[in-house]
C-alpha cells in the first residue's frame, strides 16, 4: 500500500536561528536534508512527503521549494508567509507561481497570546488563502484549542489541518479538556487532523506504545479515517524515537481499519487535502 508522509522537515542547522532546538534535543542539532531522508523512506516503504516549514521566513519557503524542485519525492510544501502583513495578497500572488507550494503555517504554539489566531490582521491573511487554493496547517497546543475552534468557524470553505493532534499532554496523561475540544473541532467538516508528533509529547526516554492509545484512538474516532493523515514529524521525532518506531505506532492503530480506510490515512487524504 502506498504511503505518504504528510509532515516532515528539512533544515541546515543554525544555532541562533534554530534556538528552539535546545541542548536536550542534541540529536537534531545538525543538518537534515533530502539525502538523509530518502534512505529512511526506502527502508520504510514511504513513497513521498510533504515538507513543512520550521522557520518563519520567506527564505524558508523558498529553501523548501528549491528542494522540492530537485527531489521528486517531495510532493508538496507547506511554507510560511507573513499572514498579518498589509501586502499579504501581493506575496500570495508571488508564491502562486510554484505548483508544489500547497499551503502555509504559522508557529502559533510559540505565541504567548492564546487568542493569536483571532487577531484581525491574521484573520485577514487567512481569508485570502482560499482564493489561491492554499491550505493552512494549525500548529497549536491544547490551551489554544478554544480560540482555534472559533477560528475555524469563521472560514467554512478553508481547508485546515490540525498538526500533531494539537499536542495533547501525553506525558502527564491529561485528557481534558483536550478530548472534548477535539471532538468539537471534528464537527467542522473542513478540518483534518494529522496523526503525527506523538512521541515528542511523551517521556522521550521512557515511553511505551500504550501511552498513545487513548489520544490516537480518540482523534481517529472523532475525525474518522476520511480526515486523518499520517505524518512522521521527522527529524524532530528523533529526540524520542526512530522512524521505524514512529511508523510502528501508527501501524498499530491504522491496521485495525478496513483496507479502504487504511489507504485514506496512509496517502489518499494527504493527496486530496494538499492536492498532490
Amino acid at each position: 500500500m502506498k504511503r505518504i508522509d504528510a509532515h516532515q522537515h528539512f533544515w541546515k542547522y543554525q544555532p541562533v536561528r534554530d534556538a528552539w532546538i535546545t541542548n536536550d534535543m542534541a540529536p537534531i542539532q545538525c543538518d537534515f536534508l533530502p539525502v538523509d531522508l530518502k534512505p529512511v523512506y526506502d527502508a520504510n516503504g514511504i513513497s513521498g512527503c510533504v515538507a513543512v516549514q520550521a522557520d518563519q521566513s520567506e527564505a524558508e519557503t523558498l529553501f523548501l521549494l528549491d528542494l522540492a524542485d530537485r527531489y521528486a519525492f517531495i510532493e508538496g510544501v507547506v511554507g510560511w508567509v507573513d499572514l498579518q502583513s498589509a501586502n499579504v495578497s501581493e506575496r500570495l500572488a508571488y508564491f502562486s507561481q510554484y505548483p508544489k507550494l500547497k499551503g502555509f503555517r504559522h508557529i502559533v504554539q510559540g505565541e504567548e497570546d492564546p487568542r493569536f489566531l483571532l487577531r484581525p490582521a491574521f484573520l485577514n491573511g487567512i481569508e485570502m488563502l482560499a482564493g489561491y487554493g492554499y491550505t493552512y496547517d494549525i500548529l497549536i497546543k491544547p490551551h489554544q484549542l478554544e480560540a482555534a475552534l472559533e477560528f475555524v468557524g469563521y472560514f467554512p470553505n478553508q481547508p485546515f489541518v490540525i498538526d500533531h493532534l494539537a499536542k495533547p499532554y501525553i506525558k502527564s496523561g491529561a485528557r481534558q479538556p483536550w478530548a472534548v475540544q477535539m471532538e468539537a473541532m471534528a464537527r467542522h467538516e473542513h478540518v483534518y487532523c494529522k496523526l503525527s508528533g506523538m512521541v515528542t509529547e511523551a517521556d522521550w526516554n521512557d515511553w511505551k506504545p500504550s501511552d498513545f492509545g487513548y489520544y490516537a484512538q480518540h482523534a481517529m474516532e472523532v475525525f474518522g479515517p476520511r480526515r486523518m493523515m499520517f505524518g512522521s514529524d521527522w527529524p524532530v521525532c528523533l529526540v524520542a524515537a526512530d522512524y521505524a518506531q514512529v511508523l510502528a505506532l501508527v501501524d498499530g492503530l491504522v491496521g485495525r481499519l478496513s483496507p479502504a480506510e487504511q489507504e485514506r490515512v496512509w496517502y489518499k487524504n494527504a493527496v486530496d487535502f494538499y492536492k498532490l
